[in-house]
């Protein structure tokens, strides 16, 4: 039986990555230490995902371990020699990274090493899928020309009609301190695959979302969206008129790219990852399909400041992971998605 290691497995993307390679299966291995909840307190406690897993798959073992203890990480994978890794574990809020830069740094920069490291030495034929994120470009996707439609903003110029494609420069920009540890993984991550050629890639994922999300409002975009519009609470809507733009890809979909690659994987990949034009939304766009699917009205503030290196329009160009992986595309529509995470928050409160 082959073995996957996930690491961040009690998160939106570990959970759904260990549930699609156990129904293919796989023996599962999952390490979290429920570092979310020391992130962002008791609602981003994610214990109860893991008891999930537990409960769904027969062949998961979880493993409680930190990925910045390099020792511990170097000898558990020295042992286990997993057939595949998905990396997943982060600290994934830039607002979050300005107070806590050290933590920040060592579990998204020096915690991706540690992996990448134990399994050069363990395990150097198997896969290495790696969750970056679409802050490693900064700010500088707000340098596209933009244009004001009544509900969000839009691209207005042909060269980025299908979103933004991986070439777009990494450098010189704002990104958060968040998204610079995310840079220092993504491209150590592809140094792994070029220098030792390993096979490995980053996803850089735009709006990551599901049912099985612990949305708050420092990360979770849709998942705490829907959250305040069924509790009734305020949500805040920071700069841009509420029309910032962003792409979606369910939980489901990301977990089945992930398992194209590690079928046929290459070395030094990267690969933006997100809903595409197709799946992209406005904040106020997504207020009113909260409220299409909960029957409740969005209650809302606006804070005329903008998030430091928030992108104002962001959604992903698709044709290199479709070419590389044609049998790979979006199954889940942006409808079906929220009215999944609505569903999940009414059991939840239940």
């Amino acid at each position: 039986m082959k073995q996957l290691l996930v690491t961040g497995s009690s998160g939106l993307i570990g959970s759904e990555v260990c549930l699609h390679f156990a129904a293919c299966g796989w023996k599962i291995h999952g390490i979290d230490n429920n570092q979310r909840a020391v992130f962002f307190g008791p609602l981003g406690d994610t214990r109860w995902n893991q008891q999930r897993l537990a409960n769904s798959i027969r062949e998961f073992e979880h493993h409680e371990i930190d990925i910045r203890n390099r020792d511990q990480i170097l000898n558990f994978i020295a042992t286990l020699r997993p057939d595949a890794i998905v990396h997943t574990a982060a600290q994934p809020s830039h607002d979050r990274a300005a107070m806590i830069p050290f933590d920040d740094f060592d579990t998204n920069a020096v915690g991706t090493l540690n992996l990448l490291e134990a399994a050069r030495r363990a395990c150097p034929g198997s896969p290495f899928v790696h969750m970056s994120t679409n802050k490693v470009y900064g700010d500088r996707p707000n340098t596209i020309p933009l244009k004001e439609l009544e509900t969000r903003w839009e691209y207005d110029s042909p060269e980025y009609q299908t979103g933004i494609p991986e070439s777009m420069s990494i450098d010189q920009s704002k990104h958060s301190l968040f998204g610079a540890s995310k840079v220092a993984a993504d491209v150590m991550v592809q140094e792994y695959g070029r220098y030792f050629n390993m096979p490995t890639c980053s996803l850089r994922g735009g709006c990551l979302t599901g049912p099985n999300h612990s949305g708050v409002e420092l990360h979770g975009f849709l998942s705490y969206l829907v959250k305040c519009n069924l509790e009734g609470r305020t949500y805040n809507v920071y700069g841009y008129k509420g029309k910032q733009v962003r792409d979606n890809i369910h939980s489901e979909d990301v977990a089945r790219f992930i398992a194209a690659f590690i079928e046929s994987p290459r070395s030094g990949e990267v690969y933006n990852i997100g809903g595409g034009r197709a799946n992209s939304c406005s904040i106020l766009e997504a207020f009113q399909l909260a409220e299409k699917f909960s029957g409740q009205p969005m209650q809302y503030t606006y804070v005329d400041e903008n998030r430091i290196g928030d992108h104002i329009c962001y959604y992903s160009d698709l044709r290199k992971m479709r070419e590389h992986y044609p049998g790979w595309n979006i199954t889940v529509s942006l409808e079906e998605t929220i009215s999944q995470i609505t569903q999940a928050w009414k059991h939840r409160q239940t």
